[in-house]
């Protein structure tokens, strides 16, 4: 039987700022997985040290390659945690700009398009203010737990999250063609 690989197989459906993206962790989550390149399956790489969670449902846009050799990270805003490796379609409205262990690990943030509790926002400046310190605060929390460097840059707009997303699609589709 052929290896139907979500990030391979999923199309992301670019349509201005919606795109459809997959869940790997759910809001509310301890439980870090990651989407295992080869198999195409979830696979639990830790749980996280202390009272940290995530706090957005986490996931990733098929076919992209961002500059961490990894698909782009997506944060998916919802009033319910949505299940692994569900497709979601949602509508980008920023992003968070992050250094990991040197290198750039940015995170697109986005809101669920069919959640009429988020669907309405159209650019990050929407969000309450206390959005960017928390999120902040978590990478920044789970990373140093795990004693690693991580750095929160800072946060942008739509048009620069869309950018960001042009290029990781060029990028998966070099290297995929």
């Amino acid at each position: 039987m052929k290896n139907h690989n979500p990030w391979h197989s999923v199309d992301p459906d670019v349509d201005n700022c919606q795109v459809n993206a997959l869940i790997e962790i759910s809001n509310g989550s301890r439980a870090k997985y990651e989407l295992d390149k080869d198999t195409g399956l979830l696979r639990l790489d830790r749980v996280l040290y202390s009272a940290v969670y995530y706090p957005a449902n986490y996931g990733f846009i098929p076919r992209t390659y961002a500059k961490d050799d990894d698909p782009l990270d997506v944060l998916v805003l919802s009033q319910i945690a949505i299940q692994p490796l569900c497709i979601v379609r949602v509508k980008i409205i920023g992003m968070m700009e992050m250094i990991d262990q040197g290198k750039p690990d940015d995170k697109l943030i986005a809101v669920a398009c069919y959640d009429k509790s988020v669907s309405h926002i159209e650019d990050i400046k929407g969000l309450p203010p206390i959005f960017d310190s928390e999120l902040k605060q978590f990478f920044q929390e789970y990373k140093r737990l795990e004693q690693k460097d991580v750095k929160v840059e800072h946060f942008t707009g739509r048009a620069e999250a869309l950018g960001t997303l042009k290029d990781a699609l060029q990028r998966y589709s070099e290297l995929y063609p």
